[in-house]
């Protein structure tokens, strides 16, 4: 017998205590809160998530975490966002609260530009779930993607045992499209790959018109940096063979920059991705995500490439799905 299927009626036994919850006096800031202190969530269930907003990883946890919110704002429960910078422009405030407003997160957000909240709680993930009880315990956790269903479980049972009686067992449906749409995990052969030399790998050597699967290149002027390759004159390209649905890109750029995506040496036509036309045109304006492949039919191994047409381009990480 499954633990959901008996926690109606013996309560949170199934579930262990993993400490108190730490709370946020690392944060560096809040967006649509006054700080949250222990007093202002005494009774509450709260739902602790850590993120980056340029993280695909939690952009498919979004449409979840956002309809739990709605769902449960009005019986005893509080999302707290807690957005932990990755890469270097996630820690500017403005480049946050633009995403956040393009993503419609508009629940409390604690900034930890400095990672105080995350050492708080001894963090390694984007995304990370932490629910806490009424009593300020925590009592689940989920690192990365996944576990939609028992979370909300875990919130309905916490939910009950604070005293609400309104508290169904119906779970939540969400959209399955954009940044958010769940990775096709039974095609999905290439690994978030980064494009500095800290982290990067599979870089190749030689020439960039003969890749094996999961290689990338550069071509044009262009400088490998510690945390990024950035684009020293206009014309640069990346190549990388890759066997996913869909392909991100992690890019910023001090002014707007014109590119053009090819796929298979060919327009993506039906297989672009949010920001690119039918021709692979898109524009580079705000340091973010940029999702420039979907692919609509089978998938196998295929060669992306994308073109820049000014300098300045600094190029992150790829991530698939």
């Amino acid at each position: 017998m499954s633990l959901f299927s008996t926690r109606r009626d013996t309560g949170t036994a199934g579930l262990p205590v993993e400490g108190r919850m730490p709370g946020f006096d690392g944060a560096t800031g809040w967006l649509h809160s006054e700080p949250l202190k222990e007093a202002d969530l005494r009774g509450k269930v709260v739902l602790v998530d850590f993120w980056t907003y340029t993280c695909i990883n939690w952009l498919r946890t979004l449409g979840y975490v956002r309809a739990w919110a709605e769902k449960y704002a009005d019986q005893g429960f509080v999302l707290v966002g807690v957005h932990t910078p990755e890469f270097p422009f996630e820690h500017d405030v403005d480049n946050v609260r633009q995403a956040a407003q393009d993503l419609a997160v508009d629940h409390p957000i604690a900034l930890d530009s400095d990672y105080g909240v995350w050492r708080a709680y001894s963090n390694r993930y984007w995304p990370a779930v932490y629910i806490a009880d009424a009593e300020g315990r925590i009592r689940h956790h989920q690192f990365g993607e996944g576990g939609y269903d028992e979370c909300e479980r875990t919130i309905q049972q916490l939910l009950r045992d604070a005293g609400r009686t309104d508290v169904g067992d119906d779970l939540v449906s969400v959209s399955d499209d954009g940044f958010e749409a769940q990775a096709d995990w039974s095609t999905l052969e290439t690994p978030e790959t980064y494009l500095g030399y800290e982290q990067g790998q599979n870089l190749a050597n030689g020439a960039p018109d003969r890749l094996e699967l999961n290689q990338w290149a550069l071509s044009g002027d262009w400088t490998v940096e510690a945390g990024a390759s950035v684009l020293n004159a206009a014309g640069g390209r990346i190549r990388f063979r890759f066997h996913a649905r869909d392909v991100h890109l992690v890019l910023r750029a001090p002014d707007p920059v014109s590119f053009q995506v090819l796929l298979d040496g060919e327009p993506p036509r039906a297989d672009r991705g949010l920001d690119v036309d039918d021709e692979g045109r898109g524009t580079l304006v705000e340091p973010r995500l940029y999702q420039l492949i979907r692919q609509q039919g089978a998938i196998g191994d295929r060669t992306f490439e994308i073109a820049f047409q000014a300098p300045g381009v600094e190029a992150y990480a790829f991530t698939f799905g």
